[in-house]
């Protein structure tokens, strides 16, 4: 009997889904896989450990600036729009890797043929960690994936969840017992690359959750969550 992780057409999914390349239905359904099903979950984690490497070492470039008009007259908006998903640094730099994207979706198709049975490993792997931060819904707002020994944190949006003119979202490492600690203030349908202090990376682990709430422009003006809480999620090893 074939279960749904036998076909290359649902490990390229979730090859789209770590890139950022499905649409917003085909996110959530995957979300929901991955809140239902184990063996989405491990794969999907697998896929992050595997390819978010590949973004965090694409080095940041500005576009030109009629990049910028050329956009906007082709999605047809009169004025510039409000900073946002298209300024955003992580786009670009996930539209830098748009031929890594390619090659990746080739690659899984060559892995998942029979008689290849894992993807080939690297000499010196990353230490990852990964997490699926959630609204109550279960449906996976955001996920997020940290380079331990880079210190960084990248942020990728899944089906984020909008929030009102004048209000941002900020992101929180809560440990163990401990006080949420920020992280920092993100555009919440656009991922963010977050460098991390050292002793914020020490309290990383099966321990510790990641956060999202939702505060006045700029973050919290006390350091701690003032706003609704809107997502959640425990981090792993990936």
């Amino acid at each position: 009997m074939n279960t749904p992780f036998d076909n290359d057409k649902d490990h390229l999914r979730y090859v789209e889904y770590v890139l950022g390349l499905l649409d917003a239905d085909a996110r959530a359904d995957v979300a929901r896989e991955i809140a239902d099903q184990p063996e989405a979950a491990a794969a999907v984690a697998r896929w992050q450990a595997w390819l978010t490497p590949l973004a965090i070492e694409v080095p940041a470039i500005a576009p030109p600036a009629h990049a910028w008009e050329s956009i906007r007259r082709r999605l047809g908006l009169a004025e510039p729009a409000r900073p946002g998903l298209w300024e955003s640094l992580a786009l670009w730099r996930w539209i830098g890797v748009g031929a890594t994207a390619v090659a990746a979706c080739l690659l899984v198709l060559t892995l998942t043929r029979p008689g290849v049975s894992t993807p080939p490993t690297a000499t010196a792997p990353a230490v990852l960690m990964v997490a699926t931060i959630a609204g109550d819904d279960g449906v996976a707002a955001w996920t997020a994936t940290m380079d331990v020994e880079r210190s960084e944190l990248l942020l990728i949006p899944a089906t984020p969840q909008p929030v009102a003119v004048g209000r941002d979202t900020e992101l929180w490492l809560i440990p163990e017992g401990g006080a949420p600690i920020a992280v920092g203030v993100f555009p919440s349908a656009g991922g963010k690359r977050f460098v991390l202090p050292r002793d914020l990376v020490s309290r990383l682990g099966p321990s510790a959750a990641l956060a999202v709430s939702v505060e006045p422009t700029g973050g919290s003006p006390t350091g701690q969550p003032t706003g609704p809480v809107i997502a959640k999620g425990a981090i792993r090893a990936a």
